[in-house]
């Protein structure tokens, strides 16, 4: 697998692609369509301009996307495939670009040596 790919397909099984998903999903779409109307008409009407009609106008907003709702449950269960794509992870240290040898970190006493002779001696050589 190459480094610029998002991870790899667990599991894959294809839709199911019911024939009564389909015609349930186009009956909402019917009554989506209706109720829709009839919002727009009742805005178009000034049905908000009073209490019963605001809340009417209120329940038929409600009523259209709890239906669209249904309608995207029924389409995503029924003609999506079920895919389980899990992605790849990355060590905590090549996300800091921090190198593999280098991993443990330095030590207090790492290089003590070298440092004490170039303070003592200046023009040490290593």
């Amino acid at each position: 697998m190459s480094d610029n790919s998002y991870g790899e397909i667990h599991r894959y099984e294809p839709a199911r692609e019911s024939t009564v998903a389909a015609i349930t999903i186009a009956l909402l779409s019917i009554i989506q369509i209706v109720f829709v109307g009839i919002f727009t008409f009742g805005l178009a009407s000034g049905w908000g301009l009073t209490e019963q009609g605001n809340i009417l106008l209120g329940l038929l907003l409600a009523a259209v996307f709890v239906n669209l709702a249904f309608i995207l449950l029924l389409y995503r269960k029924e003609f999506l495939p079920d895919v389980m794509v899990v992605k790849k992870r990355r060590r905590k240290w090549e996300d800091l670009y921090v190198r593999e040898e280098d991993i443990a970190g330095e030590e207090i006493t790492d290089g003590l040596g070298e440092k004490l002779k170039r303070a003592i001696y200046p023009y040490y050589k290593k």
